[in-house]
């Protein structure tokens, strides 16, 4: 059996957890809002129509932000829409996703409905198809206290308390040919900078989020983060990254490596903004907003897909089936999210419910953790205090994409009170892995709880019929003594470690 060792230390710190790291994303596409979170009377619907299975299990998620509406969809949405008495709302046609919007679900069950999810709102507005004056006019409407005419129609709706939502993104994926209202980084960055400060004349202390590319793959990508940020530096927080990761081509080896790349992007970016910032001289730094990053097959999504040539209500769109492999993949991009916490401020899991979700539900039907679900669950439950540097001694394996990679990756995080989580992968698509975990520089002498999620069939999945099919088990053969922690990772695994 290969061997790996992993040296920790309290020490060396890279930056405290950052919560909104374990951020999801709800957008107004497929069935993530209609019959995922909202659906007025399923079985177990409240008084609002949201279904209280989903709110349980986001819940138990560990949620601690949500990026709402959109996504494509924002490019197009004009969020007055989604306000007041639900009869006069007006059904539009979705263009981003072919598809017909009855607005039912808008901004004010939004925020109802992250009060019961206990998780903080994070809104996108449209710089597509609308600009400055429909940015500042949301804003007025959720945040500003009264005594003008919409923060008193929001009073009207039902709100008379503001929304006090901190963190906007402006637009989304606007160097995407797809994207309704698709700019050159110029024109964007300019818009945004226009957007940014005007709303900041409102509220100077808001969190504002430039669109970054949608993808490392984009030609454009690099210049228009360099681009963007000449014109929007001063004015903005944080830029964006947006990443999916799939297993189409059948290069098993190199998706299990998926979060070397996740790791590459960021460096990227952080490097692209910095640059900036140097040029400018300026003393402010850009962070990131990873604000969404998953699991997505695309061939196998269009399978899953409603009819394409109809504009349908809520229709199914990419409703992927996560397995084993993807769940180790979601853990270790965690890992890479971790990692980066001096440097990403927030990240959103996309989407919460149905759509590429952890979470699936069937219209009237049960509700059910998809395999991706427990490793967020557990990272976001057993993270906490500081994010450790981890020196780690792997073996190696070869990738088409990657090159040679570490076979096994990990991440730690330590608090005050001496407790101690660690993370580790297996990239390994066929080789256990010992691991001896040096310990001697902490306090920790007890093992708390082990997980592993792994599986003698790597692409197994939960359903309906049988939704536990896929969960983590306790990790066997763990041992810790005189400091020294050892166990073993079975090929194709993630694992969760909580000490004290």
């Amino acid at each position: 059996m290969t061997s790996a060792s992993l040296v920790l230390d309290p020490a060396f710190t890279i930056a405290p957890v950052n919560r909104r790291t374990f951020g999801t994303f709800v957008e107004h596409m497929g069935r993530c809002v209609y019959t995922g979170i909202y659906e007025p009377g399923h079985a177990t619907a409240d008084e609002d129509g949201f279904r209280k299975d989903v709110l349980e299990l986001t819940r138990e998620l560990g949620v601690s932000l949500v990026r709402y509406p959109g996504g494509n969809f924002v490019s197009g949405y004009r969020w007055e829409d989604g306000v007041g008495p639900r009869e006069g709302r007006p059904r539009r046609l979705d263009l981003a996703w072919h598809s017909v919007e009855t607005n039912q679900f808008g901004l004010d069950e939004f925020i109802r409905w992250c009060a019961k999810a206990d998780v903080e709102p994070m809104m996108a507005v449209n710089l597509g198809t609308r600009g400055v004056q429909e940015a500042l006019d949301l804003l007025e409407y959720a945040n500003h206290p009264g005594g003008t005419a919409l923060s008193d129609l929001r009073g009207q709706h039902g709100a008379t308390t503001p929304y006090g939502i901190t963190w906007w993104c402006l637009g989304n994926e606007l160097d995407g040919p797809w994207q309704i209202g698709h700019k050159t980084a110029t024109e964007y960055g300019r818009l945004a900078a226009e957007t940014a400060r005007a709303m900041r004349m409102v509220e100077p202390d808001l969190q504002l989020v430039a669109c970054g590319s949608s993808s490392s793959r984009m030609p454009t990508f690099g210049t228009w983060e360099r681009e963007v940020l000449r014109e929007s530096y001063d004015f903005v927080d944080h830029i964006s990254c947006h990443a999916y990761y799939g297993n189409d081509d059948g290069d098993t080896a190199s998706f299990l490596a998926s979060a070397v790349d996740m790791d590459r992007f960021i460096d990227s970016v952080v490097a692209s903004a910095d640059h900036v910032g140097a040029e400018l001289k300026s003393r402010k730094r850009i962070d990131i907003s990873f604000d969404e990053w998953n699991v997505w097959y695309g061939e196998r999504s269009r399978r899953t897909d409603g009819p394409g040539d109809q504009w349908e209500v809520a229709p199914r769109r990419i409703e992927d089936e996560y397995n084993v492999a993807d769940a180790v993949v979601v853990g270790n991009l965690l890992i890479s999210l971790l990692r980066h916490s001096d440097r990403v401020a927030v990240a959103c899991l996309a989407q919460l419910a149905n759509v590429i979700a952890p979470i699936m539900t069937e219209p009237g039907g049960p509700a059910w953790r998809q395999p991706t679900f427990h490793p967020f669950a557990l990272t976001s439950r057993l993270a906490a205090g500081d994010v450790l540097r981890v020196e780690t001694s792997s073996p190696l394996i070869e990738t088409a994409k990657f090159g040679e990679v570490p076979a096994v990756d990990a991440v730690a995080t330590y608090d005050e009170g001496g407790k101690l989580a660690v993370f580790l992968v297996n990239r390994s698509a066929d080789t256990p892995i010992e691991v001896e975990v040096d310990l001697t520089r902490t306090a920790v002498a007890e093992i708390l709880e082990a997980h592993t999620l792994t599986d003698a069939d790597p692409l197994a999945v939960n359903s309906a019929t049988n939704p536990d099919r896929v969960t983590p088990r306790p990790t066997e053969g763990v041992q810790l003594a005189d400091g020294r922690l050892k166990l073993t990772l079975p090929a194709i695994s993630w694992t969760a470690l909580g000490l004290a």
